[in-house]
């Protein structure tokens, strides 16, 4: 299997399937609203708004595995991101990326960053690069920044 054969549910519940980014340059991330690194959606939408007419999606999975820092409704979390933040680009539904429950999707981009089941998301604000082809190119840590991700994006687009 390969990204564009996952579907996700959007903020509504909706089944979106990732075969609709084909062609894109995509960021990955799992988020929450009452993290240390929330002020990382300013990053977020200031590279999205630089790059989407370029191709560039960046796709937002609210968690709430990590000390309980994305807590609320999809609504609710959709709400003060947009109305905090101004973010404009995806927000599915919220996720969890490790575990028994773990995303379909999230099994498979820890494996393809030559992760195995174990290799779990340590927090939020991790970051995957997908290229246009669908593979995974790189996976970052909460730590690095959306500013320091723009040379391997650029390289991308």
């Amino acid at each position: 299997m390969g990204i564009y054969d996952y579907k996700v549910k959007d903020g509504n519940g909706n089944d979106v399937a990732l075969s609709n980014y084909k062609g894109k340059v995509l960021l990955i991330v799992n988020t929450a609203t009452g993290c240390g690194f929330t002020p990382q959606y300013d990053g977020l939408q200031d590279l999205y708004e630089k790059y989407a007419d370029k191709g560039f999606e960046i796709l937002d999975f609210p968690c709430n595995q990590f000390a309980g820092q994305a807590p609320g409704s999809d609504e609710e979390i959709a709400s003060f991101c947009t109305g905090r933040y101004g973010i404009t680009f995806p927000q599915f539904h919220k996720i969890n990326v490790n575990g028994k429950k773990e995303e379909p999707l999230y099994h498979y981009l820890k494996a393809e960053c030559g992760g195995i089941a174990g290799s779990a998301i340590k927090w939020n604000f991790t970051k995957f690069l997908v290229d246009r082809e669908g593979t995974v190119t790189a996976r970052f840590a909460p730590t690095k920044t959306p500013a320091a991700l723009e040379t391997e994006i650029k390289k991308l687009i």
